[in-house]
């Protein structure tokens, strides 16, 4: 599949935000950490940004943008419109949320405020859900049909949200951060360990074949005709072609920007509280570019069964 940047920017941003914001809500709750009023508006307002600003790049890679309203009239049927409602809804909640503790004199909140921040945890995990769902049900494409592709969305949502809460957390010389940064630490492994299992996965050959899309269970096929002398928009979506070394390449980046320099980095700023802002700052930066390289060879790595109609002999 075509890597749209737009989409990619998108899952990368809205991503992170959702992974802040259900880390922050769920520690402020359940007092897993102690934290300042200031922190908390913070860490939600930088949340909402990352999440608005992830849907607003989603909608570039909408042929006609103005258009966009009509996905959430698919609920039943379509994942697509779920993320769409579900993301939609999570904002009031967050809203909600957001003023209850800017309200409260010192970060402490009562039950109505509690309870509209975890609403807005689990339509944030609800809209996580659908967005790798999109991608999860489609049996058209092997790579993406898993449940380990919802799995990892959410996971390296977690992760990010997790590196970030670090550097806010840093800023303010939290005594909490040695708490957050093991919790951290916990979800980049159990990330980077989803991840090498999807990778894994989508090694294993594929049953579509030229053979399968033709019905001809004996002996080889071949195409002889394509149909077209140039590339056409299904080709050029559904076929995008690029070279194993790059893919491999890449692959190396996701793991050591994505997963393994955030984690040294975090286990650095855990016990030298001196450079602690630095590293956490450091271990988000690295890590974006990390998962930003993941999610392009989500969608590079993908082969559509139309591939077969158009010279593939297996997808």
């Amino acid at each position: 599949m075509h890597p749209a940047f737009s989409v990619i920017a998108f899952t990368v941003s809205s991503g992170a935000g959702f992974g802040l914001y259900m880390l922050l809500v769920m520690a402020h709750v359940f007092g897993f950490l102690t934290m300042e009023r200031g922190t908390i508006i913070t860490a939600t307002i930088l949340a909402m940004v990352l999440i608005i600003a992830g849907l607003l790049s989603s909608t570039q890679h909408l042929a006609n943008p103005k258009n966009a309203w009509r996905a959430f009239f698919r609920f039943r049927t379509s994942w697509l419109s779920r993320e769409g409602v579900f993301a939609v809804l999570f904002f009031p909640f967050a809203m909600l949320y957001l003023l209850g503790v800017f309200l409260s004199d010192t970060g402490s909140i009562g039950f109505f405020t509690k309870l509209m921040g975890l609403f807005g945890v689990m339509l944030a995990f609800a809209t996580l859900f659908s967005q790798g769902m999109i991608y999860g049900c489609l049996k058209t494409i092997k790579q993406w049909n898993t449940p380990l592709t919802p799995t990892n969305y959410i996971l390296l949502a977690f992760a990010t949200g997790a590196l970030l809460f670090n550097l806010l957390l840093a800023m303010n010389g939290h005594e909490s951060l040695g708490m957050m940064g093991g919790i951290t630490l916990g979800l980049i492994f159990i990330a980077m360990i989803a991840k090498g299992i999807y990778y894994f996965w989508i090694r294993t050959p594929s049953s579509s074949s030229i053979n399968t899309a033709t019905g001809f269970a004996r002996g080889k096929v071949r195409l002889l005709d394509v149909g077209h002398t140039a590339g056409t928009f299904l080709t050029e979506e559904f076929g995008y072609k690029t070279a194993k070394g790059q893919l491999n390449i890449l692959k190396v980046v996701v793991f050591a920007c994505g997963f393994f320099i955030p984690f040294l980095l975090t286990t650095f700023m855990v016990v030298g509280a001196s450079a602690a802002v630095f590293s956490a700052l450091l271990a988000f930066v690295v890590a974006m570019v990390g998962i930003t390289a993941e999610r392009w060879l989500f969608f590079a790595e993908a082969r559509h069964v139309v591939n077969l109609y158009h010279g593939a002999q297996r997808t």
